[in-house]
């Protein structure tokens, strides 16, 4: 069975600009995983495996998500998730609106209308820029703060769909667009 998740897929201006936010980075941070540009993305929901038949009522539900009106976000600055010495995710920032949690729950209801678990951890919108920490070293104190400083910009973006993404692990890129949901 295939893995899936529901996201927003950044516009190609933005791909480019954390594309060059991230090869700064990986001048000064050991991270084992670097998504490419055009699999940056907010995620939504991560549905993980799903037979067939559920991503077909999957389908269908997510067609509720088109009531909804398109919003601009503003997007930037950096942060991690995990360890803070040894960072298992570091990421960009998401201004967390109300219309893009109306939005993640509408996605989220859909999704448990049709058996998949939701979520136990509160929703943090975020861009992964890099994971898996694989420096010998802890990240230094020094460290994030300076980069903080140094990757402040800050972009708007238009939220105009969702999209179904089926995941290739062993593919690049890894994601496989399923359905495309258009907000009103």
């Amino acid at each position: 069975m295939s893995h899936y998740f529901i996201a927003i897929q950044l516009p190609e201006e933005l791909q480019a600009f954390f594309s060059v936010w991230q090869h700064k980075l990986k001048e000064q941070l050991p991270y084992k995983q670097w998504p490419n540009k055009e699999e940056l993305h907010i995620t939504l929901k991560f549905i993980g495996e799903a037979a067939d038949n559920k991503v077909v009522q999957l389908k269908q539900e997510l067609q509720a998500v088109q009531e909804l009106q398109t919003f601009n976000l503003s997007v930037g600055g950096i942060g991690t998730f995990g360890n803070p010495s040894k960072p298992r995710v570091l990421w960009a920032g998401v201004e967390r609106t109300e219309r893009l949690f109306e939005l993640q729950q509408t996605v989220e209801n859909c999704a448990r209308k049709i058996g998949f678990e939701k979520e136990n951890r509160a929703y943090r919108p975020h861009i992964t820029l890099a994971k898996k920490w694989a420096g010998k070293r802890s990240l230094s104190e020094e460290t994030l703060p300076g980069l903080h400083k140094q990757f402040t910009d800050k972009q708007t973006m238009h939220v105009a769909d969702v999209i179904l993404f089926r995941i290739h692990p062993s593919k690049s890129p890894k994601y496989e667009v399923v359905e495309r949901y258009m907000l009103k």
